[in-house]
């Protein structure tokens, strides 16, 4: 009686025996609309499979599309992976939904409530922005997890969410807000400091444009910064590689080479991150040393090339609902309070895990240190929030996070930059073996070094080639 009054018309004795893929467009959802199921057939990228495109409306102004994909009994490995997207897209991620399946996880994916990659479609639309900032990743996977009982005769026995960015922020919000979805959460460079962020893009293209806009350094020369902090701190961690273990152990280095005095006060202050102007504090973290040009990515995409601050129109549409705002006119300290009191829920920045620990779920977060987009101080910040709030042995039985030198945003730069954190999450969860380190590689490079649990770093043993893993253990920084 219970899954008739879920599912509609289907009978229990219909669902103990799964149910047909084309016949999932019968279901009966509250506030979801099944706009098509049918099998696709299977290609040289993708095994065959059920494909549900789906709608849900929580709310009036909700319009969630997503998507889940099951695969065929014979190919499922029993398990349920929720993906996540990137920045403000309203494009679901296809790509994270392939790599999903061809590992034999049942997978979902969702447009976070809207189209388009702009912020304009929270204008006029609160709703909209609560989908965004958390809900239409819960809704997505509620319903998947209904779609998968439905089609296979049975619940997936794990659930995992996996993503970075923007993802990384969605991978938070569910072990914040609904600590019950998941079994296991892979959360790559959260962009979960939502509002500081923002404020942070901000100063940092205010910091390197002048008042009439234009730029006080150019992007030619940020290749000539990366190579000056390069030369002056790669040796820190005892190896001389080209990879930087951690930009915030440079300390002070030498510009005059390479800028003249306004381009080093510009990118100091970058660095520097920003502070508010009344009490000194950090409001957020600053770029890191060695990310202003890693070739592949940079600074360009969010601090050099825009017009204006990246983001500023969460300012004009969300926050003070002016088409007309000035983004010079930003008040660091005022507009900060006013958006925590406005749009608070857009963060996922709460240190207490506990739901999250008490439902037996596993939190394996990384993030690269050359990181151009996401800072990663801001990350290795709200992990030690977490070791503080929680206590270190407790965090460390369901939480942990692992710190990639030399990588960018959620991978690419000089450093190794590819692991296996599913593999790793799902050994956790299945067997209770808590990963101590992620073999990481740069397939271009052909060299391999361990990601350690934060805090501890990679050093070298003294022996075997430097390009390989085996050469190196995880120490405690001194």
């Amino acid at each position: 009686m219970q899954f008739a009054a879920v599912f509609g018309i289907f009978s229990v004795a219909a669902f103990a025996a799964g149910t047909a893929c084309e016949k999932l467009t019968e279901m009966t959802i509250p506030n979801v609309t099944v706009r098509s199921a049918s099998m696709a057939r299977s290609t040289e990228a993708l095994p065959a499979h059920c494909r549900i495109q789906a709608v849900g409306r929580p709310v009036a102004d909700s319009e969630i599309e997503f998507e889940v994909w099951i695969p065929a009994a014979a190919a499922w490995n029993g398990k349920f992976q929720g993906v996540g997207n990137g920045g403000y897209s309203g494009a679901l991620a296809y790509s994270a939904m392939t790599q999903a399946l061809q590992r034999g996880y049942a997978t979902a994916s969702h447009n976070t409530g809207h189209p388009g990659d702009t912020l304009r479609f929270g204008q006029g639309h609160p709703e909209k922005v609560i989908d965004y900032a958390h809900r239409a990743a819960h809704v997505m996977t509620e319903n998947a997890k209904l779609f998968i009982r439905a089609h296979t005769g049975r619940f997936a026995e794990r659930s995992y969410f996996v993503g970075c960015s923007a993802g990384g922020h969605q991978a938070m919000q569910e072990a914040q807000k609904y600590p019950d979805d998941y079994d296991g959460i892979v959360a790559g460079a959260p962009a979960s400091n939502r509002l500081r962020q923002t404020f942070g893009f901000n100063w940092s293209w205010r910091a390197l444009h002048r008042e009439d806009g234009s730029l006080i350094v150019a992007a030619a020369k940020m290749p000539m910064v990366t190579k000056a902090v390069i030369e002056a701190c790669d040796g820190i961690d005892g190896l001389r590689d080209g990879i930087l273990e951690d930009p915030r152990r440079c300390g002070d280095i030498d510009l005059s080479k390479v800028l003249v005095a306004e381009e080093a006060e510009a990118v100091r202050k970058v660095w520097a991150g920003v502070k508010s102007p009344k009490t000194g504090a950090q409001i957020f973290a600053g770029w890191p040393m060695g990310s202003e040009d890693l070739g592949d990515q940079s600074w360009r995409q969010y601090l050099v090339n825009p017009s204006e601050p990246s983001r500023a129109d969460l300012f004009r549409f969300y926050l003070f609902h002016d088409p007309n705002w000035d983004f010079r006119t930003l008040d660091l300290d005022g507009d900060l309070a006013y958006a925590d009191q406005k749009l608070g829920f857009m963060n996922a920045t709460d240190q207490d895990l506990s739901a999250f620990k008490r439902r037996g779920g596993k939190l394996l977060m990384y993030a690269g240190w050359a990181d151009p987009v996401v800072p990663p101080a801001d990350t290795a910040a709200y992990y030690e929030g977490v070791l503080k709030t929680m206590g270190e042995p407790q965090t460390r039985e369901f939480f942990r996070l692992f710190m990639a030198p030399g990588m960018g945003h959620c991978g690419g730069g000089p450093g190794p930059n590819q692991f296996d954190a599913v593999g790793a999450l799902d050994e956790w969860v299945t067997k209770g073996t808590a990963p101590e380190m992620l073999i990481a590689r740069h397939a271009k490079k052909g060299i391999s070094r361990p990601l350690c649990v934060y805090p501890q770093v990679a050093r070298y043993r003294g022996s075997g080639g430097v390009e390989d893993a085996a050469s190196f253990t995880c120490v405690n920084p001194k």
